[in-house]
């Protein structure tokens, strides 16, 4: 199995961490983020980090400047899309198609920059609609903005955006039942946390297959 590697990247930000899981035979780099109250220990980002390079998808876990300087809150949505455009480079050089990715926080960031990067697809966990209880004020524009292939995985519970809030729109949306903004469902649902994952990681899996 390809040993995890780890690459310090500077930016204007200060240094930013990669995670590397690598394939042994990739044809595609996924890039993911985190979110604003978390890191890449994440539930749904380790999962992901862990399936996908059988299926020959390399997966880059990032570290925010922030996180890497041991800070407990994220700074402005400005300075996370610099830091993130500032590392994109290092995502690109293993010359392979980049799907930019992330959760919550995370996913906006990719949605908001996906485009002018080059990415080449992106996939958006979690992706906060609306800030809870507040749906009138919408990101909707930035879920749409990146006119690239998307693929939204989202919680049924999640008080972020339930995917019935979800607009029409040219992208997939895959719901998790009974699942909060961090994938969890209570011990009544009738799956359990590692079907959970499973759905997820398949979800995705699928989604970059049938990319190409």
């Amino acid at each position: 199995m390809p040993t995890v590697t780890t690459d310090l990247v500077a930016t204007p930000q200060g240094p930013a961490r990669i995670h590397w899981h690598p394939a042994a035979k990739p044809h595609t780099v996924l890039a993911l983020g985190h979110g604003a109250g978390g890191g890449i220990e994440a539930r749904d980002l380790a999962a992901l980090a862990a399936s996908l390079p059988p299926h020959g998808v390399t997966v880059a876990l990032v570290e925010q400047p922030w996180r890497v300087a041991g800070k407990k809150l994220a700074p402005a949505p400005r300075t996370l899309d610099a830091a993130w455009t500032a590392l994109w480079p290092a995502l690109a050089a293993p010359r392979l198609p980049v799907v930019a990715g992330g959760r919550s926080a995370g996913a906006r960031v990719a949605c908001r920059t996906a485009r002018d990067l080059g990415a080449a697809a992106v996939l958006a966990l979690s992706f906060p609609l609306h800030p809870p209880g507040r749906p009138e004020k919408s990101r909707a524009g930035e879920l749409l903005g990146s006119g690239l292939p998307t693929l939204v995985v989202q919680g049924g519970n999640d008080p972020f955006g339930r995917p019935a809030e979800f607009p029409p729109g040219p992208y997939g949306l895959t719901e998790v039942p009974y699942g909060d903004h961090a994938f969890h469902v209570p011990k009544k649902a009738p799956l359990g946390q590692d079907e959970v994952v499973s759905l997820l990681t398949a979800a995705v899996a699928d989604w970059l297959r049938a990319r190409g």
